[in-house]
């Protein structure tokens, strides 16, 4: 019993440390400069167009935070060395970041980097775009806006007469 009291007087000095600032902060592996490049390169992989984009649905911080709290360390590594590459590959191809790019250019840096023979370059690649598609397919946007997501699915409607068993059995 002193115990469950003991956690019960503790509970809210623990919940009062959380919040959305905590938590992004928690396992953060890349720099401001590299999540603006995740954005830019999340943005290229879905652009806005009558619809939100991944920068306007910060389908960028899902990235991030995925492969932050659920890969292992050599993948987070990739992750930076693959945001390097595709700025190393803006400025040798266009002499210009990749977010100055046009989405033209930045479709064929992506291309390039996603048929290369350097598997990590590959790998980045895949990894980030199948990311941002689930990102994008579980965000609230898509779900309530594109198909029929309900909270609670199925309403309780009380004061419906129901049938009489006698009934069924005479249809």
């Amino acid at each position: 019993m002193a115990l469950a009291f003991g956690s019960l007087l503790a509970l809210p000095a623990w919940a009062d440390s959380w919040s959305a600032t905590s938590i992004q902060s928690l396992k953060s592996y890349l720099s401001s400069e590299q999540e603006a490049l995740l954005a830019e390169i999340t943005e290229t992989i879905l652009p806005a167009t009558n619809t939100p984009g991944a920068k306007d649905l910060k389908i960028y911080t899902f990235v991030h935070k995925m492969i932050a709290d659920c890969y292992e360390p050599e993948v987070q590594e990739n992750v930076v060395k693959g945001l390097a590459t595709a700025e190393q590959l803006a400025k040798q191809t266009y002499a210009k970041t990749f977010a100055t790019c046009d989405t033209k250019q930045r479709e064929e840096i992506l291309t390039t980097m996603e048929i290369s023979i350097d598997p990590n370059w590959a790998s980045f690649y895949k990894l980030v775009k199948d990311l941002t598609l689930q990102g994008y397919l579980t965000s609230e946007y898509y779900l309530t806006n594109h198909t029929n997501y309900k909270m609670i699915p199925g309403h309780f409607y009380g004061c419906v007469p129901a049938p009489t068993p006698q009934a069924q059995l005479q249809k």
